[in-house]
């Protein structure tokens, strides 16, 4: 063979490979063309490689520069082409999508509708000035009810109508009834907030509370409580009264009435239930009252010198009335059906 014929046959296995690499659409096919021309058993470029030595021993250098510049550029198309394919795998195109199909709808998460409710109690309170206050669940008796005015016989002590909790006290194997339990009530912030801080005082506090009830329609063992707490001096049931208007007015609408029931707790005097009169029915939502001078007098402030409110309304009662929301129990049930309604 010439050099003149082992040259041309160079430059055309060139353009062959050019030829199969630009057209390559996918990396099965590109794998293909490369091992039909770089191939290093079989491959086009090793057998013209191999007929090198019949253009003459004067002609060797020749052929050979030749054949590393061909070889260099096979490898140069080959690499391009490999680029080209890769890239546009990592850039997520495929020449088989149509962007002006419709596209699938990815599942989004959804806020449950008591937390909903708690955020829209929140920015309601925070506008009258009440800032919100957080307290720990797990509680001691005091908090829960010695700090407020619950006596040792009062029934709300009860065992069986608390979640008490057997705690160690430091000792291995060593236990204790009844130091800690689930507490029963938001109040317990309102003790911990008048305990660090003095008058004037305006927070709320939402979360979770726990009594054994049997779960109804009506009753679960976990539920939400909002309470409301301002001291101050001079601090009346009118203004109780008014801030419980205003907040009902705000949540269910302009023509909610509210009206107060003579009741008693032991952590108020004198002591109301707050009922509102929605959808031309009195629902009851929740206890308020005077903050009793007991209380008052177990954080170490003068009852004589300052006077204060409390009110404590149920989350979930405001959320189903909302919501026209019949059983509680829906509310956890984890149905996601009835979930994406809120």
């Amino acid at each position: 063979m010439s050099l003149q014929q082992f040259v041309a046959a160079l430059d055309d296995l060139a353009d062959d490979a050019k030829r199969a690499f630009d057209a390559a659409a996918d990396p099965d096919t590109l794998e293909e063309a490369r091992i039909k021309f770089l191939g290093a058993k079989k491959g086009l470029l090793k057998s013209i490689q191999k007929q090198i030595g019949s253009v003459g021993k004067e002609n060797m250098p020749t052929a050979g520069q030749r054949l590393n510049e061909v070889k260099s550029l096979i490898e140069q198309t080959f690499q391009a082409t490999q680029d080209r394919l890769t890239g546009d795998a990592a850039d997520g195109a495929d020449p088989t999508f149509d962007p002006t199909l419709p596209g699938i709808a990815p599942e989004i998460g959804h806020v449950h509708p008591i937390t909903q409710t708690i955020d829209h109690l929140m920015e309601i309170m925070g506008r009258m000035g009440f800032e919100a206050a957080e307290g720990p669940e797990v509680e001691d008796p005091h908090h829960n009810f010695v700090a407020l005015n619950i006596p040792e016989d009062h029934p709300a002590r009860d065992p069986l109508d608390n979640f008490y909790l057997s705690v160690g006290d430091g000792q291995a194997s060593r236990f204790v009834e009844g130091t800690r339990l689930l507490r029963s009530q938001t109040s317990t912030v309102q003790i911990r907030v008048m305990e660090q801080r003095q008058p004037p005082i305006r927070i709320i506090s939402l979360g979770r509370v726990y009594r054994p009830d049997a779960p109804d329609a009506t009753h679960f063992p976990m539920f939400h409580q909002m309470e409301g707490l301002m001291v101050d001096r001079n601090v009346t049931m009118a203004n109780l009264k008014t801030v419980l208007r205003i907040f009902a007015t705000n949540y269910l609408g302009d023509d909610v009435e509210i009206r107060f029931r003579p009741s008693f707790f032991p952590f108020t005097e004198p002591s109301v239930e707050v009922d509102f009169l929605w959808d031309g029915n009195w629902v009851e939502f929740g206890g308020a009252g005077m903050v009793d001078p007991n209380v008052f007098k177990a954080v170490g402030y003068d009852p004589e010198q300052v006077s204060g409110f409390a009110f404590g309304l149920g989350v979930e009662r405001l959320c189903m009335r909302r919501h026209g929301i019949t059983d509680i129990r829906d509310l956890y049930s984890g149905d996601l059906r009835f979930l994406r309604q809120f």
